[in-house]
């Protein structure tokens, strides 16, 4: 096992803990669509493949700010498109919230999709810039603050649906948030520019950063653990009812399990990640992902469903930082770049995965459907074995962060 000899220091900055809020802010409103779906279809009575459609705009968003989030970040400057993305973030959540009508909430999930995801695409670049060697320590830590604002989600919507003020009152604490940092002027950190001098002025015409083709086979497994990460959230309540017997309240409040394990498997992995080659990390949270899913979906107990819950959550909260820092280690000198079409591939996962999970659910039935988990978990591994294999031959021959 590599291991990474711990020289250089890890430093949180005033901008680092900056970062690690906005990515809670936008992780909390991003996994709010698995809670809220089984009120929202019930309210608009939609079926599964209708209500998989507002976490599918959502993916859209995400895929179009994959598209132009580098090229807007050239044009305008990190802090603008960082922060316009909070700003337009919060204007889609409360179109969300007061729209009665299938269309109208398709199209605010849509707008915070893009504008979210801006946010997303800065805070990962700025943070890979910012702590270069130590980037895993910092991308993994960050997406542990997204971990800790994702299990309040389906907490807050439990109580305040008991409470009798309604899912919607949930989607309001983020908000909150939002407006403590922009009061308290926070908006004035300077950001962290690209560390190549010149390689992405704002400001620059700059043609299509050319990425290495190492970086495409990890772009895959990203696809291939979001997909299942996504499908997973937006379904196992889902499934808990229908499935396990839970009352509907109850399954989605139990999604705290999910979410409370991936708290627990970032902890774990930030601290890995200082001694450990990310990429090795990345397989084994992948094998033990692949277990927990097995126990979940196949044993017909309630108890072990919901350990294999956590388990599954355990693992699958270090896929995406893992990946991340692994496919910017093999890029690390266009971070705008790596970093957006990550967003892009983690935008195509959430577009089609949950959709065509939740297609397959009205064909068949939700435990059959989830078979597609498996399968992205199964392929995902293969694909990064494959990966591991070329990156210990490029780096044989000293081109591994060369373009091919």
């Amino acid at each position: 096992m590599t291991l990474i000899a711990p020289t250089i220091p890890f430093i949180r900055d005033r901008f680092t803990w900056l970062a690690y809020l906005l990515l809670a802010y936008y992780a909390y409103l991003q996994a709010s669509f698995g809670p809220i779906s089984p009120f929202l279809r019930a309210e608009l009575k939609l079926s599964y493949t209708v209500g998989g459609l507002h976490l599918s705009a959502f993916a859209l968003g995400l895929v179009l700010a994959g598209l132009l989030g580098d090229r807007g970040a050239a044009r305008w400057g990190r802090a603008q498109v960082l922060w316009g993305g909070a700003l337009g973030l919060a204007l889609g959540t409360l179109g969300l919230v007061t729209a009665l009508h299938v269309v109208l909430t398709l199209s605010s999930a849509l707008l915070m999709g893009f504008a979210g995801s801006l946010v997303l695409v800065m805070v990962q670049a700025t943070l890979s810039d910012r702590h270069g060697p130590r980037r895993a320590v910092a991308l993994t830590e960050a997406n542990l603050a997204a971990s800790v604002s994702a299990t309040l989600v389906p907490l807050c919507v439990g109580a305040f649906e008991r409470a009798g003020l309604g899912w919607r009152a949930a989607l309001f604490v983020p908000l909150a948030l939002l407006l403590f940092l922009l009061v308290g002027r926070l908006w004035r950190i300077p950001v962290p520019q690209p560390r190549l001098a010149g390689a992405e002025e704002p400001g620059r015409a700059c043609a299509p950063a050319r990425l290495p083709r190492l970086f495409w086979f990890y772009w895959v497994v990203l696809l291939l653990a979001v997909s299942a990460e996504w499908s997973l959230v937006l379904w196992s309540p889902d499934f808990l009812e229908k499935v396990t017997g839970l009352e509907r309240v109850t399954a989605v409040t139990a999604m705290s399990l999910f979410f409370s394990a991936a708290i627990v498997g970032r902890l774990i992995i930030s601290r890995l990640a200082r001694r450990v080659a990310s990429q090795q990390l990345l397989l084994l949270a992948l094998i033990l992902t692949t277990a927990g899913f097995g126990l979940f979906w196949l044993v017909n107990n309630t108890t072990l469903t919901l350990v294999g819950l956590f388990v599954t959550g355990l693992g699958v909260a270090a896929l995406f930082p893992l990946t991340l820092a692994t496919a910017t280690n093999v890029a690390e000198a266009q971070a705008n770049a790596a970093s957006a079409r990550v967003a892009l591939g983690a935008g195509l996962a959430m577009l089609l995965a949950p959709l065509t999970l939740g297609w397959a659910a009205d064909q068949i039935d939700i435990r059959q459907a989830f078979a597609l988990v498996g399968g992205l978990l199964f392929t995902a591994t293969a694909v990064t074995l494959s990966a591991s294999s070329r990156w210990r031959v490029a780096k044989g021959e000293g081109r591994v962060m060369s373009d091919e």
